[in-house]
């Protein structure tokens, strides 16, 4: 009876103090003894891309003794060593005691961070006890030694696209040439307006070369270079300063594609950190093939349906749904993944609160980050959302940067902007706008 009455009014005692503190942070209020000590099953790790899926570290706890059956919640904290947890990263397990990490999941947290690939360096985790609102306990400090690895290509390069043809026009910033397989010779993937351009160097015009003769030849500080509207390859030869502006782009077309088999194409997006090709597009039941510039000179489908492209191959068959189309140009290998989509909505979208939304894109240098280019808005209110459905959908109550599940509307002025969604930190997902 004693002990009962005990635990009664440990927790009479409990739940007055929770509710007094509201979202205050207290250290073990119910048993300052009961703080876990945090187990790493692998406390110094090198990561390798080699083995990306395989899992790597679980980092585990014991059930705290909170004198009563508690019904806590449990987030790990993981900062570069000597942070001071504002921006750590944070991972929600829910009542589970414990967290498995593959090999690219860790990685990618780590880059995040900005650990820089291929060095050690130490992290401090920790583990938090939420009842409600309320931080109830904080594990003592836990350290990791990691080493990334680099899960991305480095195509980039200081040369730029710039002019009145350019999405920035002649301010920049500029849109960027790649390294290819040729030393000194860049590759530029552009949708170009009718106008003029030039070639310079970090956005800058103390290096830049025209074209004084129309003749594929450039000079430092020569005449602008004419272009009609369209999208194009660039292609620049640091050493001998030739240079073609080629029509040329990727594309998916087919019955399962909205346009069907006369186009236009679904355009594909040039990926620089895997040097492919990617679209994500709403497929219907039928085939599909990929194609050069809505041309069929130049076309590929799947002869053996073994990821695998051949030229004039056979048609691809494909079931409805939303999915990620991902090409590589250089060994001719493909995937088609289904994918949940996040997109914009709201009264200052062209399509309204109704939708169909527009769509972000992956940023495929990070994990769990979507972009948004050169979105037009009026004046109105936006909120975010998956697959064009309110059953997920995110709004910021603060307006403060933050993103609350069903929250406030997000008052805009009109504009375009560009939008970055970064749900890297699972319990504190965030986004940016950037009006140009």
């Amino acid at each position: 009876m004693k002990k009962i009455i005990s635990k009664l009014l440990v927790l009479v005692g409990a739940m007055t103090l929770l509710a007094s503190c509201e979202k205050e942070e207290i250290r073990a209020i119910l048993n300052p003894a009961a703080s876990p000590a945090v187990t790493l099953s692998a406390p110094n790790l090198v990561l390798s891309k080699d083995n990306a899926n395989n899992e790597v570290l679980t980092i585990s706890w014991a059930k705290p003794d909170y004198g009563f059956d508690a019904g806590a919640l449990y987030t790990i904290l993981l900062d570069k060593k000597g942070g001071d947890f504002s921006k750590a990263v944070a991972f929600a397990t829910g009542s589970e005691l414990k967290k498995t990490f593959k090999a690219s999941e860790l990685n990618s947290i780590l880059l995040g961070l900005g650990l820089v690939a291929g060095t050690a360096a130490d992290l401090d985790l920790k583990v938090q006890a939420k009842l409600g609102e309320a931080t109830v306990l904080i594990s003592p400090l836990a350290t990791l030694k990691a080493t990334p690895y680099l899960d991305r290509l480095d195509l980039s390069s200081p040369w730029g696209v710039v002019g009145s043809a350019a999405a920035n026009g002649w301010d920049g910033p500029d849109m960027p040439f790649y390294k290819t397989a040729t030393a000194n010779v860049f590759v530029a993937y552009v949708t170009l307006a009718a106008g003029e351009m030039k070639i310079r160097k970090n956005n800058d015009w103390a290096v830049n070369y025209g074209d004084d003769g129309a003749n594929g030849s450039l000079e430092a500080n020569g005449a602008n270079i004419a272009v009609k509207a369209g999208t194009y390859r660039v292609t620049f030869n640091e050493s001998t300063l030739a240079y073609k502006v080629e029509k040329f782009y990727w594309g998916l077309v087919g019955s399962a594609t909205p346009n069907g088999w006369n186009g236009p194409d679904q355009k594909m997006v040039y990926d620089p950190f895997t040097d492919q090709w990617r679209a994500i597009v709403k497929l219907v039941d039928g085939d599909l093939k990929i194609r050069q510039a809505d041309d069929w000179g130049t076309n590929y489908g799947d002869d053996g349906a073994n990821n695998t492209l051949d030229l004039n191959g056979a048609n691809i068959v494909v079931k409805k749904g939303t999915y990620l189309v991902t090409f590589n140009a250089n060994d001719l290998k493909y995937t088609i993944e289904k994918i949940d989509v996040w997109g914009i909505v709201g009264s200052a979208t062209a399509a309204g609160w109704n939708g169909p939304d527009a769509k972000f894109f992956p940023d495929f240098s990070k994990e769990k980050v979507w972009k948004l280019s050169g979105i037009k808005l009026t004046d109105g209110a936006i909120k975010f959302r998956l697959n064009d459905d309110w059953a997920v959908n995110y709004g910021d109550d603060g307006a403060n940067g933050s993103l609350e599940a069903g929250g406030a509307d997000i008052m805009v002025k009109a504009g375009t902007y560009d939008i970055v969604l970064d749900f890297s930190n699972a319990a504190a997902p965030t986004y940016k706008m950037t009006k140009r």
